[in-house]
């Protein structure tokens, strides 16, 4: 089993999220799709990405941003870095991802990265989540009100506890058997290595 912590408002997530579907494919390994807030992860273990954004790196960010375009060319994405409203309020959206359940989960996420990343959409407005819905053919009524329970808030609050609690700093984090741990879109070939061990074995 392959556990995927995400959030939709990190690029690499984006990236991640694309990639690991084919791999996990060609294992035969499902995949656990874990939604969390990693600002609510950022501002408990890891508030050195808040001082990174008020001071950065000229020439890091410039390599970021390089590095970022490499990776979506590769995976045959487009991303828009940074998006007009960065960093984004995703609460609503990964609520909505949790209330659908990993039947609906899938696109509805795919489509809200593509929103935010690709086309430069607002995605803490409800209007672009209701038109996201209106694509899949799912009730923008009935998630905007299902996204306002109380259970949905507990599982999102829970998930990112969770992760904290297993040693997870930021989104993409995936898991392999529970207790192994890799970040980052960038980490996926030693997540195939992984795999190819286990499959051997």
């Amino acid at each position: 089993m392959i556990e995927f912590f995400f959030d939709c408002s990190s690029p690499w997530t984006y990236l991640a999220f694309h990639n690991i579907q084919p791999l996990a494919k060609e294992f035969g390994e499902q995949i656990s799709w874990r939604p969390i807030l990693v600002g609510g992860i950022f501002n408990t273990v890891n508030p050195s990405v808040y001082a990174s954004r008020e001071k950065p790196v000229a020439a890091k960010d410039r390599y970021m941003k390089k590095d970022l375009a490499d990776w979506a060319r590769v995976a045959g994405l487009a991303i828009k870095m940074p998006p007009t409203v960065f960093p984004v309020n995703s609460v609503k959206a990964m609520r909505g991802c949790l209330w659908l359940g990993n039947g609906a989960m899938v696109p509805f996420a795919t489509s809200v990265f593509e929103a935010y990343w690709r086309d430069d959409k607002d995605i803490s407005r409800e209007p672009v989540l209701a038109d996201i819905c209106k694509s899949l053919e799912i009730d923008p009524e009935k998630l905007l009100t299902g996204i306002g329970d109380e259970g949905v808030k507990n599982e999102l609050k829970a998930n990112t506890d969770e992760a904290i609690a297993r040693g997870v700093f930021g989104s993409p984090t995936i898991f392999l058997n529970k207790t192994d741990m890799y970040f980052g879109n960038d980490r996926l070939p030693l997540i195939r290595e992984a795999l190819q061990r286990k499959k051997a074995a």
